[in-house]
């Protein structure tokens, strides 16, 4: 089974952050197709609860040859691309899909 949404403490699953996040079409990667939110376009507490979301709720993956942490829920896979909370500037998502 994959591993799916957590719920933090507080209740917070993630989706209304996800609801209100304006997420864009990553067209310089279009070889693979993803989304990406940036900082500044939401409010930086829930941005930066979002990112601990999913450091703290994911799952550790490959992909080439860097380990990210991924948090799935609601069809999608979400992952930064581990900096400092900090510095991340750059929340990513794509569509999951059975390998």
């Amino acid at each position: 089974m994959r591993p799916s949404a957590q719920t933090t403490e507080g209740g917070e699953d993630g989706r209304g952050f996800v609801a209100r996040a304006p997420w864009r079409f990553a067209k310089t990667m279009s070889h693979i197709p993803h989304e990406y939110t940036v900082r500044g376009q939401t409010p930086d507490d829930e941005f930066n609860e979002f990112v601990l979301l999913i450091r703290r709720a994911g799952y550790k993956r490959r992909f080439g040859k860097t380990t990210y942490t991924y948090l799935n829920t609601d069809g999608q896979r979400y992952w930064t691309m581990g900096a400092p909370l900090e510095a991340t500037v750059i929340i990513n998502r794509a569509l999951l899909t059975v390998p």
